[in-house]
């Protein structure tokens, strides 16, 4: 058997800390609930992203900004530890490092209230001094908790050097067409969808309205997170992927798991509908434990649950996933 091909991997996104509080349900306006646990952890949707990839095989770079305090030096350790190259993420003496508060009941919906600090600092100097290693890159991936402006930048380099663009639209806000037309890959949520599309994603049928509508604004494929599960629509045709049998704990980090597993996917030179299966296993262990960090699975675990999925589906339906 050939030897894998190892994908590189560039995330330009936010890094924060995560504090997070699980109770037996979410508060309602004005009520205080009491939580049973409380983590705090790396985050930051860009840093989340960067360690996932790590962890599935990639060679990941980081490019971002924290404070220059305490906790800005204590993520970047984390990240080193976990083999994230972060040579490309600057300190910021004027700007505490991002913060997200996580609230999160026992069937594992959350809610969350970020503060983004040294994230919205970044600016287009930042992407352009990692030039170099986003057009040596296989895929950058970008999201949204750093400037619009940045964002930009960095698809505008990528998209010159022939670097595959896969974009993770959150936190949600609308776009340019002009980003949109030089993307290869969008991939969001039902919220997401909703403000991007105007189209209101309760099945698969409304995912895909939301998935013809970013494809007639010029993005290449689109895979939109439904309730159900996950429906893929680009050059391939259409691919639904239905949510896989496992027991949710915590969501938070499962979109940032599908997005950076399937750019490692990408990164492997495998099909984007191989990729996406792939995305889709790690981003449904990735709910299966309290915490986005402590979630993001390994690339053994990943490989063995889709082999387990593949033996345990009925004859003839090992394809549909």
């Amino acid at each position: 058997m050939a030897a894998r091909r190892q994908a590189d991997i560039l995330v330009v996104g936010g890094i924060s800390t995560d504090f997070l509080v699980q109770g037996p349900r979410l508060p309602r306006q004005g009520q205080n609930v009491e939580g049973h646990l409380f983590l705090e952890s790396l985050g930051g949707k860009g840093a989340n992203a960067s360690v996932a990839a790590a962890r599935l095989g990639a060679r990941a770079t980081l490019v971002g900004r924290v404070g220059a305090d305490a906790r800005g030096l204590g993520l970047l350790e984390q990240l080193e530890g976990e083999g994230v190259d972060t040579l490309a993420v600057t300190r910021d003496p004027g700007a505490s490092t991002g913060v997200v508060l996580e609230m999160v009941d026992e069937s594992g919906h959350r809610q969350s209230l970020s503060a983004e600090g040294a994230n919205r600092r970044m600016r287009v100097p930042d992407v352009l001094a990692a030039e170099e290693r986003i057009s040596r890159a296989d895929v950058l991936l970008v999201q949204l908790e750093v400037p619009l402006e940045v964002v930009v930048a960095a698809v505008h380099v990528a998209r010159a050097a022939g670097t595959h663009v896969v974009l993770d639209p959150a936190p949600p806000t609308s776009l340019p067409e002009e980003l949109l037309e030089a993307v290869h890959v969008i991939r969001l949520n039902d919220l997401e969808a909703e403000v991007l599309t105007g189209v209101e994603v309760v099945d698969r049928a409304s995912a895909r309205q939301a998935a013809e509508n970013l494809l007639r604004r010029g993005v290449g494929s689109a895979v939109v997170a439904a309730p159900q599960g996950n429906l893929l629509l680009g050059s391939e045709g259409e691919l639904w992927l239905p949510n896989l049998p496992v027991d949710w704990v915590d969501t938070t980090g499962a979109g940032d798991a599908f997005s950076a597993a399937l750019c490692v996917a990408l990164g492997e030179r495998r099909s984007l509908s191989d990729a996406a299966r792939f995305a889709h296993a790690t981003s449904a262990l990735a709910t299966m434990r309290l915490g986005a960090l402590s979630g993001l699975p390994n690339r053994e675990q990943v490989e063995s649950f889709m082999a387990r999925l593949a033996m345990s589906a009925p004859s003839g339906e090992s394809a549909r996933w």
